[in-house]
């Protein structure tokens, strides 16, 4: 199953985008969509995803701002931007800074959105066909276990999977629940 992560601070936008792609992408493409993109950010620390389509100007944070965070919790993830903006500066930085796989413009011409959409899909098939033939290639030469592989695969399939917070007597302890609760 494939994932697709859609931000923009207008719900209205958000709920086209995710009626477009739900329309046109197959049904094992998983599309979730937010309008505050720090709620988007807690996702993507739970759940990873393939493609992530981010608006620019938001009031909480740009979309740069959004996708270097993203870049740091799923630096696999295909990063696109999606935006009325078409100030050269802001694109240059999107690609240099962000390296954003594809700079789209709102309005959006729904052929050239699936497009995009279907290539980064595609990019990001890839990429994890690669990163698991690596991996497969340094167990053989036995440089990487095959414990440490399959960490690897379940810590991209679920951020956060691998990483156990114990208590100081030895219960495991879980995000978001007060200290108080584990005594």
């Amino acid at each position: 199953m494939s994932r697709v992560l859609l931000v923009d601070d207008e719900p209205n936008v958000v709920f086209a985008l995710q009626r477009l792609l739900r329309r046109k992408l197959p049904a094992s493409v998983k599309v979730e969509g937010f309008d505050n993109p720090l709620k988007a950010l807690a996702r993507v620390g739970e759940v990873s995803f393939d493609v992530i389509v981010s608006d620019f100007r938001m009031p909480q944070m740009d979309g740069i701002q959004f996708l270097v965070q993203v870049r740091d919790k799923q630096p696999h993830a295909v990063r696109m931007i999606l935006s009325a903006t078409t100030e050269v500066q802001t694109i240059m930085t999107a690609i240099n800074d962000v390296e954003v796989f594809r700079y789209l413009t709102k309005p959006w011409a729904e052929d050239d959105l699936m497009s995009c959409i279907t290539l980064a899909l595609e990019r990001a098939r890839r990429g994890l066909q690669e990163r698991k033939a690596v991996d497969d290639m340094l167990v053989r030469q036995n440089d990487l276990s095959a414990h440490d592989a399959e960490k690897r695969r379940l810590e991209e399939q679920e951020p956060g999977i691998t990483h156990v917070e114990w208590g100081p007597h030895g219960e495991v302890l879980m995000p978001g629940l007060d200290e108080d609760l584990s005594n």
